[in-house]
């Protein structure tokens, strides 16, 4: 079983350790310069270009072929691949991985919408590459897969909705618009189409983040034990803020902290300070 994915996910060089997990890159586009996400531009490089430009970057999901060449290529040692991909509700990478897979009739490819992105689809990418690894079955590694999603929820806040705004990723968000330039939205992933929701706002950035662990609290009783992993965009700060609050209100098994891919950053700007987080009691049995 190899394991394939996209650039859309985040995982920290430590979780990546040992795991063969193949990326297919997303592309953006920053002054008239396209990039490979992760591949030939990093993190540090993206935000210092972003802060040198008044252009807003756009993005690209992978076209089928390049899904099709992956899949060709890999389908030639081992035909079982499992795809598992950013959120089809905020992204046609899904709908690429689909069409590749007809366009390689020898490669047997199964595709997992995670109805995330980030460092959330990346607990479920690495959740299938260990299972993987240790040489459970399809049908197995599936359900652990609809374990590590229907546990996991990931939030998050940034400084500025200029890069929201242009990239058409947050119109349908009721009433954030109004008072666009006022607010600090605190923005999450809903599970049943993947879509951002708003789930609440602030004043000023560090409220935010500081809102953030809030909000959690609303969904676990302080003092819970859980699976956590702060991400942010060019804001380390701001992320040692969110881990030092978390660590106040819960018992944190920690995750590396890691910085989000440069094509996820290109919808957000800089400043953005997210968490994913579960319980932890669904990390404790059943699992590879």
């Amino acid at each position: 079983m190899q394991i394939v994915t996209d650039r859309g996910m985040d995982l920290s060089p430590e979780q990546l350790a040992g795991l063969e997990i193949h990326s297919v890159p997303l592309t953006l586009t920053l002054d008239g310069k396209t990039y490979l996400s992760g591949e030939d531009i990093q993190p540090d490089e993206f935000y210092r270009l972003l802060a040198a430009t008044p252009s807003f970057p756009t993005t690209s999901q992978p076209s089928p072929g390049m899904f099709a060449e992956l899949y060709r290529k890999l389908a030639a040692t081992d035909p079982e691949i499992l795809s598992i991909h950013i959120s089809s509700g905020l992204s046609g990478t899904v709908q690429s991985a689909q069409l590749a897979a007809q366009m390689v009739p020898e490669a047997h490819v199964t595709i997992v919408d995670t109805k995330t992105l980030s460092g959330a689809e990346g607990w479920q990418v690495e959740a299938a590459a260990r299972a993987a690894k240790a040489g459970w079955p399809l049908g197995r590694i599936l359900a652990l897969v609809d374990q590590v999603r229907e546990a996991t929820d990931t939030i998050y806040t940034l400084a500025t909705l200029r890069y929201l705004i242009h990239g058409g990723r947050i119109s349908h968000l009721k009433g954030l618009l109004a008072s666009v330039l006022n607010i600090k939205p605190l923005i999450g992933v809903e599970k049943e189409h993947g879509t951002y929701t708003q789930r609440g706002s602030a004043r000023t950035l560090n409220a935010a983040i500081l809102k953030i662990a809030d909000s959690v609290a609303g969904q676990h009783a302080p003092g819970t034990a859980l699976r956590a992993q702060v991400l942010h965009g060019n804001n380390p700060d701001g992320a040692a803020l969110l881990r030092e609050r978390m660590s106040e209100l819960f018992k944190c098994t920690w995750l590396p902290t890691c910085s989000i891919a440069p094509v996820l950053g290109a919808h957000t700007g800089p400043g953005l300070v997210g968490l994913v987080y579960a319980p932890q009691s669904a990390f404790e049995q059943g699992m590879p």
